[in-house]
Order: structure tokens, then sequence, then C-alpha cells
């Protein structure tokens, strides 16, 4: 198993890709500290975790609000005295063109999504310094290098998400602290399934609207994205940091 002793904590892990990566990272040895701003859902995967012979636990967590990121950090130290990984998952959706976002859009996807991954990766940069070892996978998008319609907030965070990884592994490195980007296509998860929904069309409706750009004719599914972060976020990537990893059906291909 290819996390045996390590510990991870994965924000958004109650559903859709952080879900999928939160029950993989389990089954690869890894203790996992399912932080979710739903408690109940955290709780919900964590169980399935301890289930198929895992440590888990599940925290409610609102990433854009520095106090709880920091009890985050420190319930994972608690329970199991080190944080070896942390995937910048959780992510807020807003739907809007440019002529229609309003400040209150911009503050919500920029505090989950821009500064939710600065918190998280700040909190827990101490205790991978003390370590000696760390490894931060954050969760882009497509959205973050291509365009797509009535997604432009979002489109934003995404952008710089893919930059502030550079960033990150740039200032991090000297502490042998490694920092990646896994970049996802549109991925059934139930935040795609609700905008779908929204839309008022059928998935296979949705589906269709987008096919000429995928070389895989199809939308992703969480767990296959969950094992590009698993790589990333592992010991056999240990050469790898700054990168960008698209998993997106040969979309931006």
């Amino acid at each position: 198993m290819r996390l045996t002793g390590k510990t991870a904590i994965i924000t958004g892990g109650g559903s859709g890709i952080g879900r999928a990566t939160c029950l993989l990272f389990g089954r690869e040895g890894a203790r996992v500290l399912v932080a979710d701003i739903n408690g109940p859902t955290a709780e919900q995967v964590a169980q399935e975790i301890i289930m198929q012979g895992g440590a888990a636990e599940g925290i409610a967590v609102d990433v854009s609000v520095e106090a709880d990121v920091e009890r985050m950090v420190a319930r994972a130290v608690e329970l199991w005295q080190r944080v070896d990984i942390l995937v910048n998952n959780a992510a807020a959706f807003v739907r809007k063109r440019t002529e229609e976002a309003t400040r209150a859009d911009w503050e919500k996807v920029l505090g989950v999504n821009v500064l939710g991954t600065s918190f998280c990766a700040r909190a827990v940069f101490p205790v991978m310094k003390k370590q000696g070892k760390g490894a931060i996978v954050n969760l882009g998008s497509i959205n973050g290098v291509t365009a797509l319609p009535d997604a432009m907030t979002y489109s934003a965070t995404k952008g710089a998400i893919i930059n502030m990884t550079k960033s990150m592994a740039l200032d991090l490195a000297p502490y042998n602290i490694r920092v990646n980007c896994v970049s996802p296509g549109i991925t059934w998860t139930p935040a795609v399934a609700a905008i779908v929904a929204e839309m008022g069309v059928t998935n296979e409706e949705a589906e269709r609207q987008y096919l000429g750009r995928f070389m895989i004719k199809r939308f992703g599914r969480p767990e296959e994205i969950a094992p590009a972060i698993l790589f990333v976020a592992s010991d056999e990537a240990s050469f790898m940091t700054a990168a960008t990893v698209m998993v997106d059906g040969g979309y931006t291909g």
C-alpha cells in the first residue's frame, strides 16, 4: 500500500472527487481526516473508510474560515501526531456570466477556492516543516485553462489555484514540501449533477453539448480522478513539484 503510515487531510471529502479520494487513500493505508462543510457527510465517509479496514475521522470545516482550518489541522495532529498530505479539494461553484456576477458571488468563490486553499496550506506548513517532509495537492480544473459557458467566477479561481500551486511549490521546496495541482475535466459529481439539473437538461443532453471537445466521449467519474491525486501525493512522485496534471478526457489536448 502506497500511503501506509501517512496522515492525510482531504477537504471537501464528503462527496464527489473528495469522497473517492478519501476512500482510495484509506485503501492505500493512509489515516484520513475527512473534512467537509457538511459534517454528517464527512463522518459518513470516515465510517466507510473504517468499515474497509482503515483509520479515519470526519470533521465539519468551512475552509474559508481561518479558525476552522486551524482546528482541522490541530485535530489531525491530535489524532495521529503528523500531517503528511493535504488535498485542497473543497470548492464553491457559482454559475454566473461576466455581466451577472455580484460582489457576494465573488466573495463566495474566492473565499473557498482561493483563500481556503491558501489558509489550509499555511496551516499545515509548520507541521510539515517540523517533519521535514510533506505533499500538498491542490485541485484545479479545466476551467482554469479554458473558457466554459457561464463560469467566469469559478474559472477565475481555478486559474488562480493553478498559478498559486507554482508559487507555493517555490516557497515550500526548501522544506522538502512538494506542491502539485490536479485539474479534472467535467466529472459526474453531485455538484455537476446539480448544475445540469439547474440547466433543465438531461445528463445525456449535457454530455452531448460538450462531447465535441472531449477525445474520450463522456464525462469523467470521481474514481478516475482520485488515482491521479494519489500519485502526486505519494512518494512515487518524489521528484515532482509545481506541476499541473490534466485529467480531462483530452478536453484541453
